[in-house]
């Protein structure tokens, strides 16, 4: 009897070792899939064509699918397990996945989506959410959460997802790889399942730029033709003014990298909330009957809330009635909202179809066909996972204000991952113009070291040069300064760019913006020097000629105010509050 604890007491610790054993073995398989697949198969390409000619152009290049692309003989699942029992195996293989593995690429497995690729947080409490390999403890953007960690884990070359709403530029944000969302309609989506027909387009993800450049030319079947730099880089600034991260810590290192490769002088500033309002009517005529017209960026808002109705409403013509026959267990949140009784007239969806088209025209009317568009893709770093966060409407907001611009433009956006910030991977976004697809790969191409090079630099203060040092605290006060002037404190405004002009006073837009707060507060004598100062500095600073004109207004130079004016529509000449001033000014004092 004397014997039996010893032996419970071996028993128990085989017992714990072997639990052990097992658990670590368990994570050795997480760690080697990362949760990232829902079924492994293999497509192989077909031979190489004999010599002389060309080995295919994607040889050598491994690929996954999110599980929204038809396979021939797999069921296509949706992200839900009730999806694929009642439905039969595919006949046929998508088009895009046909045309990669024609190409020269080996498909190896079809990834996990979030239920019904409805989401964009990259949970599936079905299949398990797939694990952000930059950030493990933290989600990895959805809907094509498995396709993007599949990329960052370095277990495929590329993938493929669908971006809606965002599918494929957040997840690659989330997980620090860059992604690729191309001009709506240049892709044909036959062989996948339609999630929101008139937003949805294909995407790819990959962490080489000239992986990611090659299967573009594949995907959008390009000629060889020679490769194009932009003439003009606008920076977002209201955009910018969304993050919820130290706006320099993206927006410097795109301006330093310009500088460096194109030089200062194709660089540009401006806020899209006045090229919106000006530009798309419709929009301007939607926001000021539910807004307004009262809360800077609400046009944005505008946008989101319209982009969020179009996914929600043609989502649930394409599969309310499966979801009430079948009854699957959803989501809670992804079943409330497609039971919801959304009220919304046909002549509202007219009027979002309108905004659609002049959007598009005005972002090509605003890059032409050699101008780049810089916003950052997201405008928080990627909540923990099961965060309340997730479900707040002020989070589904600040992502969509960003996301909705080129969802809804149809133009082409490209992700690239600037290093991380607090652990956590940022990134920036580009975006050209409807159809300028290959310019903006070729874009990203050219600049993807240079911008990595200098994320790293601002990913490491400590070896910044003290000038360097003093820029981005400039830089800093600078951004405190337009939050201060955005919630209408003048004097707060004032005492922040009277900061960052003490760490670099050669910034002609610390004393344009100076100005404006100036103006404001009703120091008309002060706005004109430091305009007269910005001006100095920068002969086609716009807003400084714009804002001393205001002044000189103010002040009784009429004159003066009206040669300002005018010359702001030499260097604008669609600038329309420069020639609505000057012609009122004229009428007054001819």
């Amino acid at each position: 009897m004397s014997s039996n604890p010893a032996n419970l007491w071996v028993l128990l610790g085989l017992g714990l070792a072997g639990i052990l054993i097992i658990t670590k073995r368990l994570k050795k398989a997480v760690r080697e899939d990362f949760g990232a697949f829902v079924a492994k198969l293999q497509l192989l390409p077909p031979p190489q064509p004999a010599p002389p000619k060309a080995p295919h152009p994607l040889t050598g290049l491994t690929f996954a699918v999110s599980d929204i692309f038809d396979i021939e003989g797999y069921v296509t699942g949706f992200g839900h397990p009730d999806w694929a029992k009642t439905h039969d195996a595919a006949s046929r293989t998508s088009s895009v996945v046909s045309a990669l593995v024609e190409g020269g690429a080996t498909c190896i497995g079809k990834t996990v989506v979030d239920e019904l690729a409805y989401s964009i947080n990259g949970e599936n409490k079905h299949y398990g959410t797939p694990t952000n390999p930059a950030v493990p403890a933290r989600v990895p953007g959805g809907s094509s959460s498995g396709a993007a960690v599949a990329v960052a884990a370095n277990l495929v070359d590329f993938s493929l997802g669908v971006d809606t709403i965002g599918g494929v530029r957040l997840p690659a944000a989330f997980c620090g790889i860059i992604g690729f969302r191309p001009s709506y309609g240049i892709i044909p989506q036959v062989g996948n399942l339609p999630i929101s027909a008139s937003l949805d387009a294909v995407g790819w993800f990959a962490k080489d730029p000239s992986v990611m450049r090659r299967v573009g030319h594949m995907l959008l079947q390009l000629p060889f033709g020679v490769q194009r730099n932009p003439r003009q880089i606008i920076i977002a600034d209201d955009c910018f003014q969304l993050l919820k991260i130290p706006v320099d810590r993206i927006s410097q290192v795109v301006i330093k990298s310009a500088e460096k490769i194109f030089g200062r002088q194709f660089l540009k500033h401006e806020n899209l909330e006045d090229i919106f309002l000006s530009k798309v009517p419709s929009l301007k005529q939607l926001h000021d009957k539910k807004m307004n017209g009262a809360v800077r960026t609400s046009s944005m808002r505008s946008l989101a809330n319209i982009m969020q109705v179009l996914h929600r409403y043609e989502f649930r013509c394409n599969y309310a009635e499966w979801v009430n026959v079948e009854k699957p267990n959803l989501d809670h949140s992804i079943s409330a909202q497609i039971n919801e009784n959304l009220e919304i007239q046909q002549s509202e969806i007219d009027i979002y179809k309108s905004i659609r088209n002049e959007m598009r025209a005005a972002i090509n009317s605003l890059l032409k066909d050699d101008g780049i568009l810089v916003i950052p893709t997201t405008a928080c770093l990627p909540p923990k996972l099961g965060a309340k966060e997730l479900l707040s409407e002020d989070y589904q907001i600040s992502l969509f204000s960003l996301l909705s611009i080129a969802t809804l433009s149809g133009c082409c956006q490209v992700t690239i991952p600037l290093g991380l910030y607090d652990k956590c991977p940022v990134s920036v976004s580009f975006i050209a113009r409807h159809g300028g697809d290959r310019f903006l790969l070729d874009t990203m191409q050219s600049m993807y070291a240079s911008l990595q090079e200098q994320a790293d630099l601002y990913s490491k203060p400590k070896s910044l040069s003290n000038t360097d040092t003093r820029e981005r605290s400039a830089e800093i006060a600078k951004e405190k300064g337009n939050q201060a002037f955005k919630n209408s404190q003048w004097q707060k405004a004032i005492s922040q760019y009277t900061e960052a002009i003490k760490l670099n006073g050669n910034n002609a837009t610390y004393y344009s913006n100076r100005a404006a707060a100036y103006l404001e507060f009703g120091s008309f004598l002060q706005a004109e020097a430091d305009c007269a100062k910005a001006i100095s500095l920068d002969k086609k600073n716009v807003k400084a000629y714009l804002r001393r004109g205001t002044a000189r207004e103010m002040l009784g130079y009429y004159k003066e105010a009206i040669e300002d004016f005018q010359y702001a529509l030499i260097l604008e000449p669609n600038n329309r509050r420069a020639a609505l001033s000057a012609e009122r000014l004229r009428k007054v004092f001819p």
